[in-house]
């Protein structure tokens, strides 16, 4: 139905016959469109004024309100008392802050680029980074500040007085003192006057993510797991049928007939078939303990990290399959009901590393002992596992984690302790190492793997 609505009136006459209309608009629909144009523009006056409101409160400062306060009643009171040290007062304060609002004039004429030499780094070293800033205006801009988050931090860059084009450049020191992932922007111009009173922000989309990475030692390819080959490594369960030859045997009922030995049958007289060990990919898997009860301090837990770290990346490049699991935090309520792990992505040696970044101790996550039995459940076919912890693990729990793997895997527990002696021992049939430092991992694999 149209908006538009019209009423028609019709006559007769009488003698003539003749008949004459009449048509009289109604009023409505001119009604109507006043009242959606008068909403349409409340609507727009409504943000403008928000946004308004919204850039006076982000650039006046709390000094700023204070002059603007001292302008407003000194002006009032002044005029209306007939006071002129109030006059005064009033308009020394509208002065300074007319001053202060040139110094935000071309607050947008800058162009900033925010570059890094890596995103990636190990724990330790320093990156660096460059912050380059282009007068993209048609007027000098002046002095001004572009602050930098740099994870937690703020680092501060003043700025010169710039000319139409002109670039100013300045590198940026970036310490990485732990492991972590460090969020590094957007950075922010900051325009303001030298008393404090106006500040203007712009905020820039260019940031970065830098990896810092555990510090890791070199491991010898033979060392890892004691296991010497690098695909179908012989174990100990005794099969009937693989590649890898063990012995000759008597036949006995039910033994398969091609695995008849013949020479052997001939010479002995008895029916004779071949065994073999059970050949299988060498699988690592490492279960290291994240429970803030289970490491004395943070030093022991980074030295773990720092163990799984190199572990997983021999083994990956060494073209194992690798399995790396931690504790996944869950709800204190839950913990004795819930066994949870959360598995890290070992499709190459650098994701293995970034995902080694965010790994943190937490008070709500399921001990080693769960964490290993979950992860033995979703790989069967392990053929070598570590456990990693620290010094506040007892021999016991120790024990009962290696439990939950079969008996033809090799159990490995690396106890991180700095204040103890490196050295191996066996705990009945699983190995313990104990290292102080990272290097004495290296050390005491490349001595067990060479007797």
């Amino acid at each position: 139905m149209s908006s538009h609505t019209d009423s028609r009136i019709t006559r007769t006459s009488g003698s003539t016959g003749r008949s004459t209309t009449r048509t009289r608009y109604a009023t409505g629909g001119a009604t109507t469109v006043v009242v959606v144009q008068g909403i349409k523009f409340w609507r727009r006056l409504r943000q403008t004024i928000t946004r308004a409101t919204r850039a006076v409160t982000e650039t006046v400062t709390a000094g700023g309100w204070m002059l603007v306060a001292a302008a407003v009643v000194g002006l009032t009171a002044g005029l209306i008392l007939g006071w002129i040290e109030f006059v005064a007062a009033g308009t020394i304060a509208l002065s300074l802050l007319l001053l202060a609002s040139v110094f935000l004039f071309g607050a947008r004429a800058y162009e900033v680029d925010l570059t890094l030499a890596h995103d990636r780094v190990v724990a330790g070293a320093e990156v660096s980074g460059a912050i380059t800033v282009t007068n993209i205006g048609r007027r000098l801009a002046l002095p001004g500040v572009v602050d930098v988050p740099v994870g937690e931090g703020l680092v501060e860059i003043a700025v010169p007085l710039l000319r139409p084009g002109a670039v100013f450049s300045e590198q940026v020191a970036i310490p990485t003192h732990r492991r972590g992932v460090i969020a590094i922007g957007p950075a922010r111009t900051v325009r303001g006057d030298p008393l404090g009173l106006l500040r203007r922000e712009t905020a820039w989309q260019d940031h970065h993510t830098l990896y810092v990475h555990p510090v890791t030692t070199v491991i010898p390819s033979t060392a890892t797991g004691f296991v010497r080959d690098l695909e179908g490594n012989p174990s100990s369960l005794i099969v009937d049928s693989d590649i890898s030859f063990h012995a000759i045997r008597e036949y006995v009922p039910g033994d398969s007939r091609r695995q008849v030995h013949w020479k052997s049958t001939a010479k002995t007289g008895t029916l004779m078939v071949r065994q073999y060990e059970e050949s299988r990919r060498s699988r690592m898997l490492i279960a290291l303990a994240t429970a803030e009860t289970e490491f004395a301090n943070e030093d022991e837990f980074e030295l773990a990290v720092s163990a799984v770290g190199s572990l997983g990346v021999r083994g990956i490049r060494d073209g194992r399959d690798v399995d790396v699991v931690v504790g996944q935090e869950i709800p204190e309520f839950a913990r004795r009901i819930t066994r949870a792990v959360h598995e890290l992505p070992t499709v190459s040696a650098r994701t293995l590393l970034d995902a080694l970044c965010e790994v943190a101790e937490r008070a709500s996550v399921n001990p080693l002992l769960d964490v290993a039995t979950f992860a033995v459940e979703a790989h069967r076919d392990v053929s070598v596992g570590f456990l990693v912890c620290g010094s506040t693990v007892t021999a016991h729990t120790i024990q009962s984690a290696a439990v939950a793997f079969p008996l033809n895997v090799s159990v490995i527990v690396i106890v991180c302790d700095p204040t103890a002696e490196p050295g191996y021992r066996k705990l009945g049939e699983i190995a313990v190492i104990t290292i102080g430092l990272l290097d004495d991992l290296r050390h005491v694999l490349a001595r067990r793997s060479a007797a």
